[in-house]
């Protein structure tokens, strides 16, 4: 594959079988923050206007795909000094037009699984790892999780999985329908670059209708529901059940929530 672009910490390469690789690259567990996903839809934008591409693989290098914010940092991962907040590049995002396919090697929890589903499909390992634990850090689910997850797996199971914040296993969510191929560890990005290769290989014209037909009007929905996530993160991070489940997972323990 050729160098395409330097996107922030997202680095692009573009094949000649239509296939663009967008790799982050925040070793070892891949946190996010507005800056990386803005560079997400930077990116992706401009490969939707690049008639050599016609389906990208988004991978990782490291560890895992994405461990979600880095709660730990003293920067806030959601904001910062642009003015805008990392659901407003989020919805950039989930407008892009060339379909992904995710090749997820290791964790995607919180809002790493919010960044897994923003893609059409997933390549995941029986090692990787899949949690909507926001309930369990003691608030409420963001990146569009409540659109995302119950087309994926329904409503009840969606329901379950962030009541809970249970980590699923790669061949559990394969079989709840969270990804879509799964493959040996060693195997996984190939798979996806072979997934996106066969997607690349129909009519683009075509494909782009159907996706859109089949999206409908995603990108809406998940400006309503970030409306209503974000509005439910900023009041419930002033709990002091917040501040118990931050620092119970730091502590890695388990938290003792009051309520309050």
């Amino acid at each position: 594959m050729n160098e395409y672009g330097v996107f922030g910490d997202l680095h692009v390469s573009l094949g000649d079988d239509f296939v663009a690789l967008a790799e982050i690259r925040r070793p070892p567990n891949n946190f996010f923050d507005r800056a990386l996903i803005a560079s997400l839809a930077d990116a992706f934008e401009q490969l939707d206007g690049e008639n050599a591409c016609r389906a990208i693989v988004l991978a990782s290098e490291g560890r895992h795909f994405c461990a979600g914010a880095n709660f730990g940092s003293k920067q806030s991962a959601l904001t910062d000094d642009s003015g805008r907040h990392l659901y407003d590049e989020a919805v950039r995002l989930f407008a892009t037009r060339t379909p992904v396919v995710a090749a997820i090697q290791g964790a995607a929890i919180g809002g790493g699984l919010g960044l897994a589903l923003m893609p059409d499909f997933r390549v995941a390992a029986p090692e990787a790892r899949f949690s909507a634990n926001f309930a369990r850090l003691g608030f409420h689910h963001g990146f569009g999780l409540s659109v995302t997850l119950p087309r994926l797996v329904g409503s009840q199971a969606a329901a379950e999985l962030l009541y809970t914040g249970r980590r699923l296993k790669g061949d559990e969510a394969h079989a709840l329908g969270l990804c879509d191929r799964l493959v040996a560890y060693g195997e996984v990005r190939a798979e996806a670059h072979a997934f996106a290769a066969e997607i690349a290989g129909s009519a683009p014209l075509a494909i782009d209708s159907i996706r859109e037909t089949l999206r409908g009007d995603l990108a809406a929905e998940i400006r309503r529901a970030t409306d209503r996530e974000k509005a439910e993160q900023d009041r419930l991070q002033k709990t002091e059940d917040f501040r118990e489940g931050t620092r119970a997972m730091s502590e890695r323990r388990t938290p003792d929530f009051k309520g309050r």
